[in-house]
């Protein structure tokens, strides 16, 4: 089942696994659980993403391998998570 999520939100389960793939303005997140279940999708704007990863707790992270994803990989990982 997939779950949208607005900003006052909580998320159902917390994720172990988020992916996290990256557009111009918008980021699209993909959570699952332990099993692979589907916990969350949710689209976020560039400056929304720290704050959303400062919200939950640090889980692993895997998002594409480009100049930019090497970038906001830095900065998630300052917040605890370990980003692939």
């Amino acid at each position: 089942m997939r779950i949208g999520l607005l900003e006052a939100e909580v998320l159902p389960m917390e994720p172990t696994i988020i992916g996290l793939d990256f557009a111009k303005m918008e980021f699209q997140l993909h959570g699952v659980d332990e099993r692979g279940n589907i916990v969350f999708t949710k689209r976020l704007h560039r400056g929304g993403v720290l704050t959303f990863f400062a919200s939950l707790a640090a889980w692993v992270i895997g998002m594409e391998a480009c100049a930019r994803g090497h970038r906001r990989a830095r900065e998630i990982s300052k917040l605890g998570y370990r980003a692939t």
